[in-house]
């Protein structure tokens, strides 16, 4: 009945940086949902009930493997519309359709005099916890533990991934100005530079049973975890990762 959602909340399961992947899961295209009998009038009153209904039911029977709180906020068809008397009508998931934030469920007459398909407005809610700015933070700023607090949000209310666990954060470069009550997201935040190139950095080199540290002069700005150019004092340029703001690791 619910492979649709059940896609959703096999997704949802990891926070922090991994919800980049669970954004991108949340594209679940055309199952079918389970038929719904609408009555011998097919006024758009009894066909937003009945989208309501399923939609909360499904959300009910899967609450259980779900870390976040789901809502779903179900609009109504254009009071205008002039819909064909029809006995069963049918929700989908529309192909491509995003479970996220604004989005729209599918309703077709299936069995009826004339058949018919149209779209319904729907807003998907995911709250769960994450981080909140407490004061402004200007842009080109690093972030430490005291700029943000702990609230729960609608994750789903920006396309960006919220950025739910600490270390991904602190220390992080704002990208923008950022104002408070704004939840951290992925789009907010880069990560920062903590050498330009020119400073003399320690490289570390290890194997199976050794270990070798020297100095050397950095070819290009570190940002941790990334790839940073170290030139030898020989001459040789090599590549290695940015372990912190003067080491730098080199792969043998």
């Amino acid at each position: 009945m619910f492979n649709q959602l059940l896609c959703v909340a096999r997704r949802l399961r990891t926070p922090g940086r991994l919800l980049a992947n669970v954004w991108m899961g949340l594209f679940c295209s055309g199952a079918l949902a389970q038929v719904q009998p609408v009555g011998e009038s097919a006024d758009t009153t009894s066909i937003n009930a009945n989208a309501q209904r399923w939609v909360d039911d499904t959300l009910a029977s899967s609450a259980g493997s779900l870390p976040l709180r789901m809502e779903v906020v179900v609009g109504e068809l254009d009071r205008r519309l002039r819909l064909a008397p029809c006995a069963q009508v049918e929700p989908y998931i529309p192909p491509n359709t995003r479970l996220w934030g604004k989005s729209r469920l599918g309703l077709r007459c299936i069995q009826g005099t004339s058949k018919w398909n149209v779209f319904l407005p729907i807003t998907v809610k995911a709250f769960g916890p994450a981080w909140v700015v407490k004061g402004m933070v200007a842009q080109g700023a690093t972030l430490s533990e005291e700029d943000a607090m702990a609230v729960e949000v609608d994750w789903a209310e920006l396309n960006s991934p919220v950025v739910a666990n600490v270390s991904d954060w602190v220390g992080q470069t704002a990208t923008r100005t950022l104002a408070a009550g704004q939840a951290l997201r992925q789009d907010m935040l880069r990560a920062s530079q903590v050498f330009q190139a020119g400073a003399q950095v320690r490289v570390l080199a290890q194997g199976a049973g050794f270990e070798i540290v020297t100095s050397a002069q950095a070819v290009s700005g570190g940002i941790v975890g990334q790839s940073a150019r170290v030139r030898m004092d020989n001459g040789r340029v090599l590549t290695g990762q940015v372990l912190d703001s003067r080491t730098v690791r080199l792969a043998l």
